[in-house]
């Protein structure tokens, strides 16, 4: 087969976890954005599911057709201008692009100032301009809001499994897989999606019960059912309010039968419902851990995962409470933590790398926090940009933007950082010229993918602490969402929706 004849697939990346109730919006400068053959270079040989889908792609003979993609740091709500002067950027091209299928990369839960349901939107649009027999299949991070305008428009549809999640790949090479078949007409993809109105409180780790029984179940029916090709579970993001209803999800793809995709949907769904009450799981308190470093030495350095103000999960970073416990009640202790904070980093970027500071730093994000006094020494100034290390988005570039770092009382770090960056990999501190393997404690604004990025690294432990992204009963105010346990549910009906084509159909 000469390159001219080789089928051609379009590729894209539309990824970006948002924070509904983040109240700083995300401007259009805070994307990463990609085009041409950089979105493909960039993306070759790292841990994401774009990556996943370049390499299947080669491995089956087909040619990859770049357009764009962008990928930022979960925070708040994207502008929405910048997101539609990317989406037209992006129909623009597939209107001139010759191709077979499409594959996308995107998250699943992004929300623009305009639109709680940003994936939908750009699918829609994507259906209406290449028609229906062109199939599309998206990877999706398995936290997505799956929605009904998703499923419409995309023939595959395939999250990944694990959480933390160190195979977006393995979900990639699975969407290219059967867009292969569906190419080939072995694959006639029909959807059943089924949620049970419900949040999980505990960290979400796929290994652990009940999540690992309910993934065993989906195993065994996948065994049992030869035309089912992929069942994916969400746990869906926590925090934001959406236009359509919530909850953890399971979403089956099967060969051509309603009823097998509707049932398994159904019987997975209910079963969330069924052990919602085991999804709750108590966290240490900052005390409780900070202690627990104290005492174990032979197991430091440890890294924390700060709950409440995970980047991760689209909280601004800007908590300074595990800092200002360290320095109040445990004075021996070495650590390092990151903390949002462009004023101060301009202010000990003024002064000078050795200079002597006092700053107020931190909290002035997150509504309710408020800054801490520190004194200390300017140890370090620069760029935050850094490659990520560990499996989890392994090899994608991040930025902190222009960083600064004090050592305060001797012993503890303060990675001041201009941006809310992802700090769930040892890169983003090693980058800055700390050595981690020299501290007692290492704080990660994350809860469960850092336990991936830093494993042999540092011992892991996800700490209760406050902010945007701690789950706490009547704090955040919902207007369309209703959800267990922030309210009475009594026992709601749990019906698979199936979508076949552009239509959705009973069973």
């Amino acid at each position: 087969m000469s390159a001219q004849d080789r089928p051609r697939v379009l590729v894209a990346q539309f990824f970006h976890e948002t924070h509904g109730f983040n109240p700083h919006v995300t401007p259009g400068e805070r994307l990463i954005v990609k085009r041409g053959r950089e979105l493909i270079t960039s993306a070759l040989g790292t841990g994401t599911t774009l990556g996943g889908v370049l390499q299947r792609l080669t491995a089956l003979g087909y040619e990859s057709v770049p357009t764009l993609g962008f990928i930022a740091a979960p925070s708040g709500p994207i502008e929405h201008s910048s997101y539609t002067a990317l989406t037209s950027e992006f129909l623009s091209q597939v209107r001139r692009e010759r191709f077979n299928a499409i594959a996308l990369d995107l998250h699943g839960a992004m929300c623009t100032t305009h639109t709680t349901d940003a994936e939908g939107d750009l699918l829609t649009q994507l259906r209406a301009v290449v028609g229906d027999e062109i199939p599309i299949g998206i990877g999706l991070d398995m936290h997505a809001h799956v929605t009904c305008a998703m499923l419409r428009a995309a023939d595959v549809c395939i999250a990944c499994k694990k959480c933390p999640h160190i195979d977006f790949a393995e979900c990639g090479a699975r969407v290219v897989d059967c867009l292969h078949a569906v190419l080939e007409g072995r694959l006639n993809p029909v959807r059943a999606m089924a949620k049970a109105p419900m949040i999980h409180l505990n960290s979400g780790l796929t290994a652990t019960a009940p999540f690992s029984e309910i993934r065993a179940r989906a195993q065994q029916i996948m065994a049992r059912e030869p035309s089912i090709q992929d069942i994916s579970l969400y746990q869906v993001y926590r925090f934001s309010d959406y236009d359509e209803a919530k909850g953890a999800t399971a979403v089956v793809l099967a060969n051509g039968s309603r009823e097998v995709a509707a049932r398994a949907a159904d019987e997975l769904a209910r079963l969330f419902w069924r052990e919602r009450e085991r999804f709750c799981s108590p966290l240490p308190t900052i005390e409780a851990a900070l202690s627990r470093v104290a005492h174990e030495r032979t197991l430091r350095p440890f890294v924390l995962g700060d709950t409440g103000d995970r980047v991760i999960a689209g909280a601004p970073g800007d908590s300074t409470a595990i800092l200002a416990h360290a320095l109040r009640h445990h004075e021996t202790l070495r650590g390092v933590m990151p903390v949002t904070d462009p004023l101060s980093v301009g202010v000990a970027t003024a002064a000078g790398v050795g200079a002597e500071v006092a700053l107020n730093v931190g909290g002035r994000l997150t509504p309710g926090f408020s800054p801490l006094g520190i004194k200390g020494t300017v140890m370090h100034l620069g760029s935050g940009e850094f490659e990520i290390s560990g499996p989890v988005l392994a090899g994608e570039r991040a930025s902190l933007g222009q960083v600064a770092t004090i050592l305060v009382d001797g012993r503890l770090t303060v990675l001041l950082t201009s941006e809310p960056g992802l700090t769930h990999t040892p890169a983003a501190f090693t980058s800055q010229g700390i050595d981690l393997a020299r501290q007692d404690f290492i704080v990660a604004k994350s809860s469960s993918h850092f336990h991936a990025n830093f494993a042999g690294v540092a011992t892991p432990i996800e700490v209760a602490t406050p902010g945007l992204s701690h789950f706490t009963q009547g704090f955040f105010p919902w207007h369309k969402s209703r959800f267990w346990p922030e309210h009475d549910m009594g026992e709601p009906p749990i019906n698979a929706r199936v979508f076949v084509g552009r239509e959705e159909r009973s069973t």
